[in-house]
C-alpha cells in the first residue's frame, strides 16, 4: 500500500545536509533535487521526498505523525541517529535501544529533522 512519504521544509539545504548523511548513514545516496525544488530519495524501494509547501504557507510538522525507516542492523540505526544529531537533528525519547512490547522485540532510535519532523530507525528483532 505505500508508495511514499514526503515530508515539508522550509529550509531545502537544510534538509539536504541532514536526510543526504541520514541516508548515506545506512548505505543510501545523496538526494537529486527535481524542477520544482523538491528533494528526492530512493532507497530499497522506498521513495521519500522533501518540499517546501506548494500552498505557500510554512512547513511544520504533523503532531502525532512519525516516520519510520526499515534497518538491517542495531549498528546502521545507531549510525543514521548519530549522522542525523551530527547534521542538525535532535535526538529525542529514549536513547537508542530495544523495546519491548507485547510479543515484540523492536530496536528504535528516534529523531527529529531539522523542521521538527519526527523519524524513526526500527529494526525488528
Amino acid at each position: 500500500m505505500y508508495s511514499h512519504m514526503m515530508v515539508g521544509s522550509n529550509d531545502i539545504e537544510r534538509s539536504k545536509k541532514f536526510y543526504d548523511a541520514t541516508f548515506a548513514a545506512i548505505g543510501g545516496n545523496p538526494g537529486i533535487t527535481d524542477d520544482k525544488g523538491r528533494l528526492i530519495y530512493m532507497h530499497n524501494g522506498g521513495l521519500f521526498l522533501v518540499t517546501k509547501p506548494i500552498d505557500g504557507e510554512g512547513a511544520t510538522p504533523g503532531n502525532g505523525m512519525t516516520i519510520g525507516f526499515a534497518m538491517d542492523t542495531t549498528e546502521q540505526a545507531d549510525a543514521w541517529h548519530a549522522a542525523g544529531v551530527a547534521n542538525g537533528g535532535k535526538a529525542i525519547e529514549d536513547p537508542p535501544g530495544v523495546r519491548e512490547g507485547g510479543a515484540m522485540s523492536l530496536y528504535l532510535a528516534y529523531l527529529r529533522d531539522p523542521d521538527g519532523n519526527k523519524l524513526c530507525a526500527l529494526k525488528r528483532m
